[in-house]
């Protein structure tokens, strides 16, 4: 029994012997081509020639004009897409700039303007108005009350025209204005000067400063050459009552 147990004890011993062995020799073996490889690298290094260095490093100036000149047409064409890309946009901007005052100015004239054919058709009601007002009697007690009626209600008119922009043309001894008024004829008259407006026929009316209704106007032409003051006098109240004749 002891010698079976001494056999065993031997075999172990022999079998961790040759274990140990086996793996100092590989540490050994490893050991030695790591020391190999570390001095191969220098002998390696010394060993090199010129040309292995020399074909690391080269090249072609031909290649590199040819690179430099491609650049240089890549970025010229570059440099012309950008100008041409911002005129663009500068255009482009001035454009809305140039439709947002066009869409003011619409806004705006439509404001001042938008009920311009509204407030035209009310003007020959201010007309026919002061018309009756003109022809009726005031200090008749029977339609007094009526009269006052009448001169309220065109007093009103005219004003509520007035918060839309609406001024009456009244040029009465004024200089005569082609642009607001609209002769009907010339008469000599030696109290009115020449080009002034000498009576009123039909007042005319402005909308927010847009003439939509000439004043129609009788123009003075002055003293006339060589007559008596009492004669054009005379001749101008003709003239005057043939103007309310025609009114009427």
């Amino acid at each position: 029994m002891q010698t079976e147990e001494t056999q065993m004890q031997q075999a172990f011993e022999k079998a961790q012997a040759e274990a140990q062995e086996r793996e100092q020799k590989q540490e050994e073996k490893a050991q030695e081509v790591q020391t190999n490889g570390e001095n191969q690298a220098p002998q390696d290094a010394a060993n090199a020639t010129p040309n292995d260095n020399e074909s690391e490093i080269d090249f072609d100036p031909k290649e590199l004009v040819t690179e430099n000149e491609q650049l240089k047409s890549q970025l010229s064409a570059l440099e012309a897409k950008y100008k041409a890309d911002n005129d663009k946009l500068v255009r482009a901007l001035a454009e809305c700039e140039n439709q947002k005052k066009r869409i003011e100015a619409d806004v705006e004239r439509e404001r001042k303007f938008g009920n311009e054919k509204i407030l035209k058709a009310l003007i020959p009601v201010v007309d026919s108005l002061e018309l009756a007002l003109k022809h009726s009697d005031v200090n008749d007690p029977a339609i007094k009350p009526i009269v006052e009626g009448v001169q309220n209600t065109t007093t009103l008119l005219l004003k509520e025209l007035g918060k839309f922009g609406v001024e009456a043309v009244d040029p009465q001894g004024q200089p005569f204005d082609p642009n607001l008024h609209q002769a009907i004829s010339m008469v000599p008259s030696p109290e009115v000067e020449a080009q002034h407006v000498l009576s009123v026929m039909q007042k005319g009316y402005t909308l927010n400063g847009r003439v939509v209704r000439p004043a129609m106007v009788i123009v003075s032409a002055g003293a006339p050459a060589g007559a008596k003051p009492n004669e054009s006098a005379s001749q101008d109240n003709g003239e005057q009552k043939n103007s309310i004749n025609i009114e009427a």
